[in-house]
This record gives C-alpha cells, sequence and structure tokens, in this order.
C-alpha cells in the first residue's frame, strides 16, 4: 500500500524576536520607486523651506521627508493626507520614506497648503536631474488639455436668471418681515414666527446672491472686453482687405459679441473660480482645464498651466510662456503640435515669432483619409493626379504668403502628416497615466491658485514615476 504525502508549508511565526535590528534600508529592492524618490528630493535645494520655520514649539518633521510623502503618494494614486498617514503604517514604501516615522493628516496637509507655491518652483529643478540623467535637448513637443473636476458640486452653482429671481423674491421676502414686525410691535403682539431670526437668516443669504450676481457680471464685462477685441481686429482685417481689392471679403462676417451676462451664466458658491464644463465623456461638470506640454521624445511634461476657460485656443501663450521658467535648452522647442482647439491666427503667429515651428490642426481630422492625401508628399502620386493636396514641403512654402497658410501647407504634405500623427501617441497617453495610474480625477484644493498649484504637483509627480521607469527599463 502507498503511503500519503505530506505537504510542508513554511513555517509562519510572528511571535520570535529578531535577534539583530533590522535596517530600514532592507525593506525595499534597490530599484523600487521609493528610493527613487527620496534620491530625487536629495538633490532639491530645500533650504527656503528649512529656513521658513520658526525654531519654536516641537520639533518638526524634515520637509524634505514630507516632500518626498507628497511625490510618492501622488504617484501612486494616493493623495489624502489621511490616507498617507495610514500609510506610513500600513506601507512599506511610505514607511521607508517617512524613516519609520508617522507624521500626521494635519502635517502633512498643512505643509502641503502652506508650500505649495514654493513646491512647484520644484518643476523646474526636476527637469534639471532629469537633464542630468540623460535627457536631451527639447525638440518636438504635443500640447493638449483635460478637463479635471473641481472640488466643488455643480449642483452647488446658481445661473445669473435664477440667482435674480430668488433675490428679487427674498428682498420681498424681507419687506413683508419688517412689515410684520411693526405691525406687532404697534399692536403690542407677538408674531408666530421668530421675525428676527428669520430676517438675520435672509439677509445673509441674500448678501450671497448679492455677491453672486456682481460676479457674473464682474466674468461677463470681462469676457465682453476679450471678445470686443478680438472682433474689432477681425474687422479691421476686413475692411483693410476691402480697401485694397475694391471689393468685398467673402465669408461669413463675424458676429457682434454682446455685452452682459447671459442668463444661462453661472457661479459656484463651493468654488466660485471653477467653471461648468463639457467633459470629453459626454455631460458637464464642475472643474479646470488644465494644460500640459510633453516632450516626444521623453515622454516628460515640460510645461504646465491651469485655467478655467472651457477652450483651449486661450491655454498655448500661457503654457509656452510658463516653459520660459526651464533649464536651459528646455525653454523653446522646436515643433507644437496641437489639436484644432488650439488653431487661431493669432497662436500661429505667435509660435513663429518664438522660433517655434506650429503644426496645429485647422479642423477636426477625419477617419479614413483618402489615400492621396495620406501620401501628399509622395511626388510619383501626386504626378499621377493633379488634386493632389500638396507635392513637396518647398513649394508649399513658396505659395504661401503668411504663417497660417505656410502650416496649412506644411500639414498637407506627408512629412507634416507624420509629424502632426506623433501628438495623440504622446500627449494622451500622460493623461490617461494621470487619471488612471495616478489617479488623478479631483482636485483636492480649491480656488484657481491652489488648483493649479496642486495640478503643477501632479505633473512633477508623473515626471518623476517617468524618470524612474527611464532609469530602470
Amino acid at each position: 500500500r502507498r503511503k500519503s504525502m505530506v505537504t510542508r508549508f513554511q513555517t509562519v511565526d510572528r511571535a520570535t524576536p529578531y535577534i539583530l535590528p533590522q535596517s530600514i534600508e532592507d525593506w525595499l529592492p534597490e530599484d523600487h520607486l521609493a528610493r527613487f524618490v527620496v534620491e530625487v528630493v536629495s538633490k532639491l535645494d530645500l533650504a527656503p523651506l528649512r529656513a521658513s520655520y520658526a525654531g519654536r514649539g516641537s520639533t518638526p518633521y524634515d520637509p524634505g521627508m514630507l516632500l518626498s510623502l507628497l511625490f510618492y503618494g501622488y504617484a501612486t494614486g494616493v493623495r489624502s493626507s489621511r490616507k498617507i498617514e495610514a500609510a506610513t503604517h500600513d506601507s512599506v514604501a511610505f514607511r521607508y520614506i517617512a524613516a519609520n516615522s508617522h507624521p500626521d493628516h494635519d502635517t502633512i496637509a498643512s505643509f502641503r497648503l502652506r508650500f505649495l507655491v514654493e513646491i512647484g518652483e520644484y518643476f523646474v529643478r526636476i527637469l534639471e536631474v532629469a537633464r542630468e540623467t540623460g535627457m536631451r535637448q527639447v525638440g518636438s513637443v504635443s500640447l493638449d488639455g483635460t478637463k479635471v473636476k473641481a472640488n466643488a458640486s455643480k449642483h452647488r452653482a446658481m445661473s445669473y436668471r435664477h440667482a435674480r429671481k430668488i433675490r428679487e423674491q427674498l428682498r420681498d421676502e424681507v419687506d413683508e418681515l419688517l412689515r410684520m414686525a411693526e405691525e406687532a410691535d404697534r399692536n403690542e403682539k407677538r408674531t408666530v414666527i421668530d421675525v428676527p431670526a428669520e430676517l438675520k437668516r435672509r439677509e445673509k443669504r441674500l448678501d450671497l446672491i448679492e455677491e453672486a450676481v456682481k460676479e457674473i457680471e464682474r466674468r461677463a464685462a470681462e469676457t465682453y472686453r476679450v471678445e470686443k477685441e478680438e472682433y474689432d481686429g477681425k474687422m479691421a482685417v476686413r475692411e483693410k482687405k476691402e480697401k485694397a481689392t475694391g471689393k468685398k471679403v467673402g465669408g461669413k462676417k463675424p458676429a457682434e459679441p454682446k455685452a452682459g451676462p447671459a442668463d444661462t451664466d453661472q457661479v459656484n458658491f463651493t468654488d466660485e473660480e471653477s467653471r461648468i464644463m463639457p467633459m470629453s465623456g459626454g455631460g458637464f461638470e464642475q472643474g479646470y482645464n488644465a494644460q500640459a506640454v510633453v516632450d516626444n521624445a521623453s515622454r516628460l511634461i515640460v510645461g504646465t498651466d491651469l485655467g478655467h476657460a472651457s477652450v483651449d485656443k486661450q491655454a498655448l501663450q500661457p503654457v509656452l510662456e510658463a516653459m520660459k521658467r526651464n533649464p536651459e535648452g528646455l525653454t523653446t522647442p522646436e515643433t507644437v503640435l496641437a489639436d484644432a482647439g488650439y488653431c487661431s491666427k493669432h497662436n500661429v503667429e505667435y509660435c513663429v515669432e518664438r522660433g517655434i515651428e506650429p503644426l496645429i490642426s485647422i479642423g477636426r481630422e477625419q477617419h479614413n483619409i483618402p489615400l492621396l492625401e495620406r501620401c501628399g508628399g509622395d511626388s510619383e502620386l501626386v504626378s499621377r493626379n493633379k488634386e493632389a493636396p500638396c507635392s513637396t514641403e518647398s513649394e508649399c512654402g513658396q505659395t504661401a504668403d503668411n504663417s497660417m497658410d505656410r502650416m496649412k501647407a506644411r500639414l498637407k504634405t506627408a512629412g507634416g502628416r507624420a509629424e502632426y500623427g506623433k501628438r495623440k501617441g504622446v500627449v494622451e497617453p500622460v493623461f490617461g497615466i494621470i487619471k488612471e495610474v495616478l489617479n488623478f480625477r479631483r482636485f483636492l484644493l480649491r480656488g484657481l491658485k491652489k488648483a493649479k498649484g496642486e495640478w503643477t504637483l501632479v505633473c512633477m509627480a508623473y515626471n518623476v514615476k517617468r524618470m524612474h521607469i527611464i532609469r530602470t527599463s
């Protein structure tokens, strides 16, 4: 008879103490992301942060350790200060970064909020560290934007029409309460309701509504000023052409903007600087428009910005201007790839003036493009069909009489189409990683300035994670 086999398992012993104390250096593999985060932070000049402490009270935690916790937390999708505190107990990586200490969530949240602007300044220094690890001079870059939800509900927003309606209702109720109070005093009778309390409640709400109405009107005035300047510029160009040619300019005449707010203009009571924005998956959410410039070669983010305009056209110049703070060689890209949302004569001319070649789509790309358009630069195909969009880049450049026409011609060539085709495969995966891997879909902080600082922090965390991948691959 065969004897049954007895399976042996490894012993699980949680009671026997270690003979020698373990070193914290033994807890993680040599190529772990947490080690790399600590290494990158050690190369940053944290003297300004340390100098801001007064030296009184209890001994503070080292800013380098707290900054490392934030970088690693944002790089791994752990952004809440409470979750970071818990992770210093539960996660080996967080425990390694915190050197077996456990800063509470108030300390972590206060550090992030107190030094948000200073932390944003390290975006440039991290790019310098990337240069030290082999990142070459920036060449072709891709620009795109993504909508990120604000820390506010869209149901806490009020439209201009509804705000005025509620304002009139509250004014009528205040007048009625004052009448009731006066009548009660005259007849020396007690009212059924507590008039002073009701008055105080409505006056407080009325002040809030008044502020909302004024804010909507202020925004409308600013929007009208910008749109009127753009309209006047377009009309001046049309008039100049008509005087030069003696003929009316064809095409649809630009519509003159209307002054004043629309009934549908809104303000949010939780985060008044956020805006209702269309989301890519459909519907509308209260949020901000986040911008990123991504280097096509390294996939590192080399420029960031955040705004509350839902359209991207106004975002190109600010985000490229922000790149001027970058290290030498990373300030001015050779080529900028952007979708049709950024297309305008002003943006194209701005790029050309800075020595940047713009490749901005002039319209939404259609699917299943005809063969001759895909191969526009193929001389053999062009010779077979006279209606091919463009033959060679030199010929296109010779026939173009301004920056916009030259860009359109370049986009019709095989080389231009191939270069522009890199955009979607570069910048959109970056946003996918930030939202899916880093789990960044909603801001924790409120207000444009704070949200902008948090977006910069997210982009720095992404860059550190990307630099780690480049090093270990």
